[in-house]
């Protein structure tokens, strides 16, 4: 059952080929017998996934209606809530939090008879591109149990790539969701911001934040955009564009379709990914995209004007955890100051603690004319540049990741880290929809990824020229040698 997608694992469900008890059970005893190996999942929910399923067939039984994701298990980021569940965010800060209310994301997939089947691993409050930030537990890399699994959707990425559940949720603030997928073989779709409501994710930056999913294939993905791509009036960032129909374009290919791709941009790649890029474009021409260059050297700016602009929101945002409203409070704190110092001093790791101090810093006085407000206006000369490159075509090709999937432990400098998002956070800063789509592998065997990127609104058209691509090169079909087990 683990080798079929979402839409056919509802097919047999419907067809009454199998109940949704038992594909329920099937996953569960996958998780108990592979997760102890990935580290996927924080939290499993078995009983309450188990009496959702039994409600589904008794359901199904009574010849009532039944959603697009009838009988099948997702599972859902650490930060995104799920009502009576913890969201640790991957922090010991929250690991007290019991969600008291469902995100919309949640409440859309429930409303779909989706089965949420646990929480999935990340770096502490999503800051981080390895998962290795995480406070709670390490996750690996199917396909290599040395390597990572990419981040900070790490977990989500793994169980999808390991076949533990056919869907999970991710949060892309830099490419959290894009950049996973990539080093796991699977798909990752960030959408157009605001397309998908933030009502009910823990906040990182609120300017960059997004939720989208991670799947085994581009259908599955368009399946879910159908679903959570909506208005929703408890985010005030959410866009009033209706819902959109993504999959019945599908089949009508690429011909014609102009593709950007910045060669200059993509100087100093290492040889093997350069050679995959190159070799995906091809496959693309071989479609019938045309290909055409475009001029992205602006981008040379988005990891500083990232990481002022995205810790300068942490900063703001992370204040909330304080050990009285939020957050685990400090035993040894005996006065005020101390509950505030002592919390904080414990609760947050490493990373979280330089991105604050980093954000709080940009912020202050003297420096913000310097440093966030320039950040700003740079960005605001990214998004005109990528609205006058849609003028001349209709996507942007480029590479997910300049590096394959590394091994766990050997990047110590965080300036390294933050390098390996050079592709995935100018979508962030613009707001655009991008999909990461399985283009081969490395010589060392680990999975690279082929980045689509759109204008705003236009999450569609990417989904569909990924949709085309996926077919052709039919990447996506491979699972690890791991996964494989029955």
């Amino acid at each position: 059952m683990h080798q079929l997608s979402a839409r056919e694992l509802r097919q047999r469900f419907l067809k009454g080929e199998t109940t949704a008890e038992n594909i329920v059970k099937y996953f569960l005893e996958r998780i108990d017998r592979l997760d102890k190996d990935i580290g996927a999942f924080l939290a499993v929910f078995h009983q309450s996934a188990l009496a959702k399923a039994r409600h589904l067939d008794e359901k199904k039984a009574q010849g009532a209606p039944l959603g697009k994701l009838a009988g099948v298990p997702v599972a859902f980021k650490d930060n995104i809530h799920v009502r009576g569940e913890i969201s640790s965010c991957g922090s010991k800060f929250l690991t007290n939090y019991r969600a008291p209310f469902n995100s919309t994301v949640t409440d859309l997939i429930e409303a779909e008879d989706a089965i949420v089947i646990g929480k999935t691993n990340c770096d502490e409050f999503a800051m981080g591109s390895s998962t290795e930030n995480s406070a709670l537990q390490v996750t690996h890399n199917p396909w290599n149990l040395n390597v990572v699994p990419g981040g900070s959707s790490g977990g989500s990425a793994a169980a999808v790539a390991a076949r533990l559940c056919p869907i999970a949720f991710g949060s892309d603030t830099g490419g959290s969701i894009r950049q996973p997928a990539a080093l796991c073989g699977i798909v990752g779709f960030k959408p157009t911001y605001g397309r998908v409501s933030r009502y009910g994710l823990v906040a990182f930056g609120s300017s960059l934040d997004q939720i989208g999913p991670l799947t085994t294939n581009v259908e599955d993905a368009a399946l879910v955009m159908e679903i959570i791509g909506r208005q929703c009036e408890k985010d005030s960032t959410s866009l009033s564009a209706p819902p959109e129909s993504y999959l019945e374009t599908f089949t009508n290919g690429i011909a014609g379709m102009r593709i950007g791709v910045p060669w200059d941009f993509l100087k100093g790649l290492r040889p093997e990914v350069l050679a995959n890029f190159q070799a995906s474009i091809d496959m693309l021409k071989e479609q019938g995209a045309e290909i055409v260059d475009v001029d992205l050297s602006i981008m040379k700016h988005a990891i500083p004007v990232y990481y002022i602009i995205a810790t300068a929101e942490a900063s703001t945002n992370l204040a909330r955890f304080d050990g009285i409203r939020y957050g685990v409070r400090s035993a040894r704190a005996k006065t005020l100051d101390e509950v505030y110092d002592y919390s904080k001093e414990e609760g947050y790791g490493p990373e979280v603690k330089r991105r604050i101090l980093l954000g709080t810093y940009v912020l202050s006085a003297g420096y913000q004319d310097a440093y966030y407000k320039k950040a700003q206006k740079v960005r605001t000369l990214m998004i005109r540049r990528f609205k006058e490159i849609f003028h001349d075509c209709h996507l942007v090709a480029t590479p997910v990741s300049p590096i394959e999937a590394f091994g766990i432990g050997a990047i110590k400098d965080p300036l390294e880290m933050y390098l390996a998002d050079i592709f995935t956070i100018p979508v962030n800063l613009c707001g655009l929809p991008a999909v990461s789509v399985p283009s081969g592998f490395s010589p060392a065997g680990l999975p690279l990824g082929l980045q689509l990127i759109g204008p705003q609104k236009h999450d569609k058209n990417v989904l569909h020229a990924a949709y085309t691509f996926d077919q052709a090169a039919k990447f996506s079909s491979k699972m690890p040698p791991l996964a494989k087990q029955g």
